[in-house]
């Protein structure tokens, strides 16, 4: 242990790794409700931490850094492997454990990969390194409202060490042993898919007959058709402006783990084979940077049906 790390391994600090549109303002509100816990920051571009810092976090040199001066460290990155980089080599994330540390996994992973990545992390810790997987849905404006739908998986014990900075970001749902979030979070992710996906196809059909997409979008709304997809992309639709909340590339992996969770539970699928073959097919056609939304111009690039 370097020097700077001695006497804070059993710190009861707070750290926050992946500091992008879903993360920074995650942070924000940590920072609001953590009341005399230290909130611990670090990301890979250091202007990323600036503003956070200003607000009153602790800018951590490095990963090790955090984890030495925290017993939570919530984790926003896009997939596992990314988390993976921070993990090992002298300034990584475990070269700081030295009491138990929850490890909170907001990312939308595979379940499998999370449960073998806490039986590692157990192993190489001794057990000091618990994992919790909490991925999250709302977008950047429930993570700046702090609205946020946190699906909670993991041991009762590692979910209560996590759920008071859960708390600060959203609300927290503890749906059973570790992977559940998950799980839940791929089922999400294909009734989101799903719902952009109908929005974008009845968007061109709507506009192709000569129909006004406000007013449309509006009627829907009011509607069965209604829902919070619509209330955050139904501009978007009208505005034929994607502009990135959510890039679609990253709905091929929670699609992925959706069939994965399909696969393993013996359940036929009809409408997740499908959306996952359409983004997969967009994200082919140079989209996948842009909002999940751009569904509307992959739709409009289609052939029509042979009749």
């Amino acid at each position: 242990m370097r020097d700077e790390d001695q006497g804070v391994a059993s710190a009861g600090g707070v750290g926050v790794i992946g500091l992008g549109l879903m993360g920074a303002p995650m942070t924000e509100n940590l920072l609001r409700a953590c009341g005399d816990r230290d909130v611990h920051v670090w990301a890979r571009r250091p202007e990323a931490v600036d503003g956070l810092v200003d607000a009153g976090a602790h800018r951590a040199p490095d990963c090790r850094s955090l984890a030495a001066a925290c017993a939570v460290v919530v984790v926003v990155l896009p997939d596992l492997p990314q988390l993976e980089d921070l993990l090992g080599g002298d300034d990584g994330l475990l070269a700081g454990v030295r009491a138990p540390t929850t490890l909170v996994v907001c990312s939308t992973v595979s379940p499998a990969g999370v449960r073998e990545l806490a039986e590692r992390l157990g192993a190489d810790t001794g057990g000091l390194v618990r994992v919790v997987d909490a991925p999250v849905s709302g977008g950047p404006e429930g993570a700046r409202d702090a609205s946020l739908s946190i699906m909670v998986g993991g041991e009762a014990a590692d979910v209560a060490a996590a759920l008071p900075v859960l708390s600060a970001m959203g609300t927290p749902v503890h749906l059973g042993p570790l992977g559940s979030g998950q799980v839940a979070k791929a089922c999400n992710q294909l009734v989101v898919a799903a719902t952009i996906s109908a929005l974008a196809e009845a968007a061109v059909i709507a506009e192709r007959s000569g129909l006004d997409l406000a007013t449309l979008m509006d009627v829907l709304g009011g509607g069965y058709a209604g829902s919070r997809v619509l209330a955050t992309k139904g501009q978007k639709l009208v505005d034929h402006d994607h502009s990135v909340a959510g890039a679609a590339r990253f709905m091929t992996k929670d699609l992925d783990a959706a069939l994965a969770a399909a696969a393993a539970t013996g359940t036929g699928t009809r409408v997740l084979p499908a959306v996952r073959r359409s983004y997969g097919e967009l994200v082919d056609a140079g989209l996948g940077d842009l909002d999940m939304s751009v569904v509307q111009r992959h739709v409009e690039s289609l052939d029509p049906p042979e009749t």
